[in-house]
């Protein structure tokens, strides 16, 4: 392979994640993490009580330390809590 292409391709790669990495970011903007709304195995990543890391790793639905984002705002309509207030839950 010419090391030319190569090198071009690695820096296309490079640039390439970078975007990727402000479009998560954006996704992210105006959502807020709700918990204790989230179905089993529709979490957006690790619980509080840290039995796991991932998203999509919540064995039940309705788990209190489990969160999925939602639209600033609506997390309370849902019925769901912050972050604070689990924590609170939790140290009970």
């Amino acid at each position: 392979m010419n090391p030319s292409l190569i090198a071009s391709s690695a820096l296309a790669s490079v640039l390439a994640l970078g975007l990727l990495d402000a479009a998560s970011a954006a996704d992210v903007a105006g959502k807020e993490k709700c918990f204790g709304i989230v179905k089993a195995g529709q979490n957006d990543c690790a619980n509080l009580s840290g039995t796991h890391s991932c998203a999509g790793q919540s064995k039940t639905d309705m788990g209190i330390d489990e969160w999925k984002y939602v639209a600033k705002g609506t997390c309370q309509k849902m019925g769901g809590k912050t972050a604070d207030e689990v924590k609170a839950a939790m140290k009970k």
